[in-house]
């Protein structure tokens, strides 16, 4: 038997009234999902501990099968692993996003939070953004090392766990009150919108109609991480797929094998089909037990506010990742369980995340079951299956043998 989970990052969401007041999991043609779901199980299941934030960090962790009350210890800890960044035990990481600000203001303070991920600026041009930062902000102090994308870290030395905030909540509002109390910070955040505001790269994103990286933002402090095995807690031999540092990180800390896909952006021109083969291949061919494929589109679009580019996301992953995925599992002849789910919402109509309960569908090809059910969140409401703790969800997958 193989196993996996197939993850539409931040892909629930709330219904919209130009999709029919459907959401656009319900509105998206998903025919693979729904074939799976009427021959398997959908219900819900709560991703984020009551009491914790609403994150890609802490719900991932969740659906691995580990209890973020018990491991997490902050998201950017995971990234620096997936970054290959040692960190000593006195060590603090911190997100270091490429964000865009609006220029018309004279003061820092007064600007607004325009685009949290730059126009999803390329990791090409972005680290020779962080360059310019690195070569100007660098201390002994504070370090900087270039992740994917917009994603980047900073490592603060004998630093302190502070309270940030995520500039994916704060799209389209001033920015003053959100910054960091901690002046060395602040102060740093100010002087990198010095450095970015002219740079070359970003006169270039301008004439073409993009985005400009012109400031640092910092978030998601955190402590050195410490998790335990994923083969020891589950006896699987566990592989990960992801264009994202978070998930990779999480790989590294798990000792899970990480799969490097050509191509894989963490946007919406991913490479899908790349994904789909690399899961195939280190099932059929590697002999693991089990693949995470993490597709981080969804979300991004969620954060964008568009919702024709969410349901292209959903639609995307429904018959570029999953629909390939189940083909050729079966026609290699491999028994499998499948879990599809998001990780948490992320809602058109306010651009970040909840905690709210999300679908999850489950699949067995050796048991197929006869239903009259669609995958979408409000099937998956309307049954009785719920499930309280995410990190059980993963034994709901492995219950089989």
């Amino acid at each position: 038997m193989k196993y996996l989970v197939i993850l539409g990052d931040g892909m629930a969401d709330r219904p919209i009234e130009s999709l029919g007041n459907l959401t656009p999991l319900a509105y998206a043609a998903t025919p693979v999902m729904d074939e799976l779901a009427s021959k398997g199980e959908i219900g819900m299941v709560h991703t984020i501990p009551d009491g914790m934030s609403p994150g890609s960090d802490t719900a991932n962790l969740s659906v691995l099968g580990y209890d973020p009350k018990k491991y997490y210890s902050g998201r950017s800890p995971l990234e620096a692993l997936s970054i290959g960044v040692s960190m000593k035990d006195t060590d603090i990481a911190l997100r270091c996003n490429l964000v865009t600000l609006s220029e018309e203001e004279d003061c820092y303070e007064e600007r607004t939070m325009i685009d949290h991920s730059s126009g999803e600026i390329s990791s090409e041009d972005a680290a020779i953004l962080l360059e310019a930062v690195k070569r100007e902000l660098e201390t002994e102090e504070f370090r900087f090392y270039a992740g994917t994308s917009y994603r980047h870290l900073l490592i603060w030395e004998k630093g302190e766990v502070v309270d940030l905030v995520q500039p994916h909540d704060i799209l389209g509002q001033k920015i003053g009150s959100k910054m960091p109390e901690n002046k060395s910070l602040s102060e740093m955040m100010k002087k990198s919108y010095d450095i970015l505001k002219n740079h070359p790269i970003n006169e270039e994103r301008r004439r073409q109609g993009k985005n400009p990286a012109n400031s640092c933002w910092f978030w998601g402090a955190g402590t050195k991480p410490s998790l335990t095995s994923f083969e020891e807690k589950t006896k699987k031999r566990g592989a990960m797929i992801s264009a994202v540092d978070l998930l990779k990180g999480i790989a590294v800390g798990t000792s899970m094998k990480v799969i490097t896909v050509e191509g894989a952006n963490g946007g919406l021109n991913t490479n899908y089909e790349g994904k789909a083969q690399a899961a195939v291949d280190v099932l059929t061919k590697d002999g693991y037990d089990f693949v995470y494929v993490h597709l981080e589109a969804p979300d991004e679009m969620g954060h964008q506010g568009s919702v024709e580019k969410k349901v292209k996301a959903i639609e995307n992953l429904d018959s570029r990742i999953i629909r390939p995925i189940v083909e050729k599992l079966r026609e290699a002849g491999e028994d499998f369980r499948m879990v599809i789910l998001p990780d948490h919402p992320t809602p058109i109509c306010i651009r970040t995340h909840t905690s709210d309960n999300v679908p999850y569908l489950l699949y067995d090809s050796t048991s197929e079951q006869e239903h009259d059910q669609k995958y979408n969140e409000a099937e998956a409401e309307s049954t009785n299956h719920f499930i309280a703790h995410g990190h059980d969800l993963i034994w709901h997958l492995f219950c089989a043998e």
